[in-house]
């Protein structure tokens, strides 16, 4: 990990002064100079500054006037004054002008360190403010990932071995099967875990504000530029860069990506002053990106640049003894937001999970038991607000053959598996099934035939129906 300076611009037209300054500072910070204004707001235009040490006394141009000029070239400059003058309205003058402090020569070292370095480390809150507003930070670590079974062993073996290095890796997987836990665990298990995690869902910002959001603008670059907006890659340097469905980037995009990567610097749009960078790059797509490549859809080069150390992520239905542990999971989770008390849930419903195929994976289960957490007023989470898919998943039916269903076939089988779980409940008493179904009892014995339902008289086997 290689750490990104900050850069400070001394001003001042004594060479003992700049060589004082590079003396103390150089091992720090990056630091350049200027003797003279005009060299001073040419340096600026051109690097993408953090502090400026600034003498008022200036041969071709006011102090004041080159504060003035700065502030316009940049309102969020950080800006010392020094100077060897010491008048209360120079010194009221440029902190209206919005100079962050004033110090007079000859100053003391130790003074300016630490003026420097509590600018650095506002600076620094600044930027975390900034990232906090934007985006909701949550450190993941391994107790929010669950599963146990050989697949997911696996993925934890890799994640704690990415976290040991700084290598660029990309996840694999279908929708809904928890890619960005996997790189947030990665990223705060790791040697960066102290600097931003920053996610990007290349899929959900439309394509004319996906290069502001990536890499900033200034202000007054385009009409709806009224302010300096900082980009992911800047609020993310010194961490993490997680790029979500980076599959979705036009080519034109995946450029400009692959040029910050190589290049470890980026442009906000309006700028021609290149920002150093230090992030890590993790990407996540639903796709193989291997075929894509050979579509002409993904740039070659950006793929091997991303693709350093794959990881797949299986879909659910490969790994459905995880099941049980996300249900608890998740009814743990939803009984803590939801101030409930669900316990559990019945086997019934458990096998009902367990047959279904998931095709939204560990986010469907979610989202269900979330929506099961709301409406259970028992202690038991039962089959009875389940959705009408997951009722049929009892059919054991291929999802080839589910899709060549007629309607009468799928209400069939629905009544079918219906009819059943009353009949085991009361233990096939026809009378006490016809009452709890609100039907005749001849209904029910022509439903019996007409369905093909058998009692199950294998010695010691009991049907496990819905109930």
């Amino acid at each position: 990990m290689t750490e990104v300076k900050p850069t400070i611009l001394v001003v001042d037209d004594e060479e003992s002064v700049i060589e004082s300054f590079k003396l103390i500072l150089e091992d720090k910070y990056n630091l350049i100079t200027a003797t003279s204004g005009k060299e001073a707001l040419e340096k600026f235009e051109k690097e993408n500054v953090n502090l400026v040490i600034l003498d008022i006394l200036i041969p071709d141009m006011n102090g004041i006037e080159i504060l003035r000029k700065l502030k316009e070239m940049n309102p969020n400059i950080d800006i010392v004054i020094v100077t060897a003058v010491k008048t209360v309205k120079t010194a009221v003058e440029s902190i209206k002008l919005g100079a962050y402090d004033y110090i007079t020569k000859p100053f003391d070292m130790e003074e300016i360190l630490s003026i420097i370095d509590k600018i650095m480390e506002k600076q620094k809150l600044v930027k975390e403010i900034t990232y906090l507003r934007s985006e909701l930070k949550e450190s993941i670590m391994f107790d929010t990932i669950v599963g146990q079974s050989a697949a997911m062993k696996q993925i934890y073996e890799l994640v704690i071995e990415m976290g040991k290095n700084d290598t660029n890796v990309i996840i694999y997987g279908e929708s809904g099967t928890g890619k960005e836990l996997i790189a947030r665990a990665i990223h705060f298990n790791g040697i960066r875990k102290d600097k931003p995690f920053v996610a990007v869902d290349c899929a959900s910002i439309p394509d004319n504000l996906l290069e502001s959001e990536l890499f900033g603008h200034e202000k007054g670059a385009f009409t709806d530029a009224t302010s300096q907006k900082i980009g992911k890659f800047e609020l993310a340097s010194g961490g993490t860069l997680f790029l979500d469905e980076i599959s979705n980037l036009k080519l034109d995009m995946q450029s400009k990506i692959l040029r910050a990567i190589q290049e470890k610097e980026i442009q906000r749009i309006g700028s021609n002053k290149n920002i150093k960078v230090d992030v890590r790059i993790i990407c996540a797509t639903n796709i193989d990106l291997k075929e894509a490549v050979a579509k002409n859809k993904f740039r070659e080069d950006l793929y091997y640049r991303i693709n350093v150390v794959p990881i797949y992520l299986p879909p659910l239905r490969e790994r459905k003894e995880d099941i049980p542990l996300l249900v608890k999971h998740f009814i743990q989770k939803y009984n803590k937001k939801l101030n409930k008390d669900i316990q559990g849930i019945t086997d019934q419903a458990l096998d009902l999970l367990m047959n279904y195929s998931w095709p939204g994976n560990v986010r469907e289960l979610q989202n269900l038991i979330e929506r099961l957490v709301v409406l259970t007023k028992e202690k038991l989470i039962t089959h009875k607000h389940f959705p009408l898919e997951i009722l049929l998943s009892t059919a054991n039916l291929q999802e080839e053959d589910k899709q060549q269903l007629s309607l009468r076939h799928v209400r069939n089988e629905f009544e079918k598996q219906y009819i059943l779980g009353i009949l085991a409940k009361v233990n096939w008493n026809q009378i006490e099934a016809s009452k709890i179904l609100n039907i005749h009892r001849n209904t029910l014995i022509f439903k019996i035939r007409k369905l093909k339902l058998e009692f199950p008289r294998k010695r010691g086997r009991r049907f496990k129906g819905w109930f």
